[in-house]
């Protein structure tokens, strides 16, 4: 009933998100107009644009593969991906992204693979995800003051405080991940605080499953310790798979035919917007990346700036929403049927 509630929840809080953020895009605007100057971008460009997106949602598959693998859990790539793409459907539909990770583990769950192990995984992949970001705010907030005074004069306080956000959320998964002591023991204090509220019942064997899954995380994550060579491989498609996001609205520049702002502007503009919005408890960021998308792109759109948004942002976004959904739909009725056909006729 909770999860129920929990959903209905969900599902009414985007779509006022989405219903105001369509009201505050197009409110005002010339729709005829608007239509005519999206029917003049190229379509060759956009194509590629779309390429980036699928690369986006394939790097983590390939990032889910390799590390299972290296910790003696083999997969298939197809599989991989459809792991991925929950994540991501789920990710853009929750706050904050709060929903990816858990239902990525209910379906890896489905596919016999340890709680701890994806649990370790998919946290490995979060911190690399968000490194990035802050790796690439902290390069821009130390050495580019130039590039900030440009174009981001009036949107510095939301940059430093997503910037701030994602440092201290980095920070906090790293000691989870490199001091697995800590971690246990705060899991296991907040199962007895839990029970002392009268949260949750009392139970032994509660507790009992909680300390031996505990203690398969901390073999995951010393195993992990020592082989840091995967996690500085990881972090490196990681780059790869987030600037190819970023790269969208570079296709989306181009293919109006515009030109005189450089493809390292762009890009980095991009960045800050995933920065300022990536900690905000808004489904993908809605709202508040149109917000900022018109506010320091002014000067690299002109008068395209509207269609030049809506294109960026439905590319980037919503056809990752889409793409991501579809694949979950496949997940929902494929993960786990392969391994259970296969019990089932050995048994």
């Amino acid at each position: 009933m909770g999860n129920k509630k929990k959903i209905l929840f969900n599902g009414i809080f985007l779509a006022a998100v989405f219903g105001l953020t369509m009201y505050g895009v197009f409110h005002g605007a010339d729709l005829g107009q608007l239509a005519e100057d999206i029917q003049k971008a190229n379509p060759l460009y956009l194509l590629a644009a779309v390429a980036c997106v699928v690369f986006f949602i394939w790097g983590e598959s390939i990032i889910i593969y390799y590390m299972m693998g290296s910790l003696g859990t083999k997969l298939k790539k197809r599989k991989c991906f459809l792991f991925s793409s929950v994540g991501f459907f789920f990710s853009c539909i929750t706050p904050s992204a709060t929903g990816g990770q858990p239902a990525q583990i209910y379906y890896m769950r489905k596919e016999k693979i340890p709680i701890p192990v994806s649990t370790i995984v998919l946290m490995i992949i979060t911190i690399t995800y968000k490194a990035v970001l802050v790796l690439v705010g902290l390069f821009l907030a130390f050495f580019q003051r130039g590039f900030l005074d440009k174009y981001l004069t009036s949107v510095l306080p939301v940059f430093y405080l997503g910037l701030g956000l994602n440092v201290f959320c980095v920070a906090f998964m790293l000691i989870l991940v490199f001091h697995p002591v800590l971690a246990k023991a705060m899991m296991m204090k907040g199962l007895t605080l839990l029970e002392r509220l009268h949260l949750m019942k009392k139970k032994r064997e509660r507790m009992e499953r909680l300390e031996a899954s505990m203690d398969k995380y901390n073999e995951t994550a010393a195993y992990l310790r020592s082989h840091m060579r995967i996690v500085f491989e990881v972090l490196g498609i990681t780059f790869l798979q987030r600037f190819a996001l970023f790269f969208v609205t570079y296709f989306v520049y181009r293919s109006f035919g515009l030109a005189g702002t450089s493809v390292y502007d762009v890009v980095m503009l991009q960045a800050v917007i995933s920065i300022s919005v990536d900690m905000l408890p808004l489904p993908g960021g809605m709202g508040i990346s149109e917000t900022l998308f018109m506010q320091i792109f002014v000067p690299v759109f002109g008068g395209m700036l509207l269609p030049g948004m809506i294109l960026s942002r439905s590319l980037s976004y919503y056809t990752e929403l889409l793409l991501s959904a579809l694949m979950t739909v496949a997940a929902h009725f494929t993960v786990g049927r392969e391994r259970k056909k296969r019990e089932e006729r050995l048994s």
